[in-house]
């Protein structure tokens, strides 16, 4: 007796995996495609000495060629590693403190003010417990690797437990305790979190108010029904992302360099693409490194930087575009 197996048509397939597809698309572009823009960007932050602001992609790009063919690279991909440490540990985090305490992973439709409070809290708190590891990170991400040991990935890890406990590699007495860390980035770690949440809520109404109006006036076909269903999160995504580092861009200079201060760390030469550079800043917290910046290195000097992100969001957006040209080509073939 023969059994009769059922294969799903072509497109319902591709409709199956097509959400696999772009979301795994974003993570690769957001992971690892962007990662050297990430490495500029911090240690252009970090970097007090640089005559060179790197306002736009331009220079970013020239710089990143420089190095690239001083170090090789490599030198572009460090620390990626442990980025996803941090993540790991951050989510990590929160659904264990989230299933432990009454705090809320999740807001609901009918959220109250406490709900929000606790939701934030909970960010919070997440914040500082991924706060050293997320020193112990920036250090990798911007050490030379002209300098540099090459580390395991669970080196990010014990050098969080160190910089935690008080132990393992030696800084210098510039180095800033985790308490006078504490608020900087627990800032920035909410703000982040509000300015996304709000962006992304405004951009999903928005798109999705579009696609029902397009649905009702023109009609659409199945091919781009399938799209819809996928790219209005990941354009809000997008966005969200965008709107938050842009805003936050001059306050996140400031969490760097007081995270980085007294760690002995050794960066890249941003301004040549080759030789190294000591951080030896002095700053004495939160308002004494927004003020010796701004009387330094002006306003701009908040910016430095900043073509990076231009390059890691054009990149990000190309490779969105890339990806639906290919879904929908392939879904109206086969449909």
């Amino acid at each position: 007796m023969k059994t009769l197996i059922l294969e799903a048509p072509a497109p319902v397939l591709l409709n199956r995996f097509a959400g696999f597809g772009i979301g795994l698309a974003s993570l690769f572009t957001e992971n690892v495609l962007a990662h050297p823009c990430i490495v500029l960007r911090r240690q252009c932050q970090v970097n007090y000495h640089a005559r060179n602001y790197h306002l736009t992609p331009f220079t970013i790009i020239n710089i990143m060629y420089s190095i690239n063919k001083a170090q090789g690279p490599k030198a572009l991909w460090k620390g990626m590693g442990s980025t996803f440490v941090v993540q790991g540990i951050t989510l990590g985090a929160e659904g264990i403190l989230s299933e432990f305490t009454p705090l809320p992973r999740e807001l609901s439709y009918k959220w109250s003010l406490r709900q929000i409070g606790g939701h934030l809290l909970l960010k919070g708190m997440t914040c500082v417990i991924a706060m050293p590891f997320y020193s112990a990170s920036l250090i990798e991400t911007v050490q030379s690797e002209i300098i540099r040991d090459n580390p395991g990935i669970l080196d990010c890890l014990k050098e969080g437990i160190g910089r935690a406990m008080g132990f393992g590699v030696p800084h210098s007495k510039r180095l800033l305790p985790l308490l006078a860390l504490t608020f900087p980035t627990v800032l920035h770690g909410i703000m982040h979190y509000i300015i996304s949440s709000i962006v992304q809520k405004i951009v999903l109404v928005l798109l999705k108010k579009e696609n029902s109006s397009s649905l009702t006036t023109e009609g659409t076909s199945s091919v781009q029904n399938m799209l819809d269903a996928y790219f209005p999160e990941l354009i809000a995504s997008f966005a969200a992302s965008l709107c938050a580092d842009v805003m936050l861009y001059p306050l996140e200079t400031v969490l760097h360099r007081l995270h980085i201060q007294g760690t002995r760390t050794i960066i890249d030469n941003t301004d040549l693409g080759y030789e190294v550079l000591p951080i030896n800043t002095q700053y004495e917290g939160m308002r004494d490194c927004i003020n010796t910046i701004k009387c330094e290195e002006g306003i701009l000097g908040f910016y430095k930087g900043f073509g990076a992100v231009v390059v890691q969001y054009t990149l990000h957006v190309a490779l969105l575009q890339l990806t639906k040209i290919i879904y929908s080509t392939l879904l109206q073939n086969v449909s």
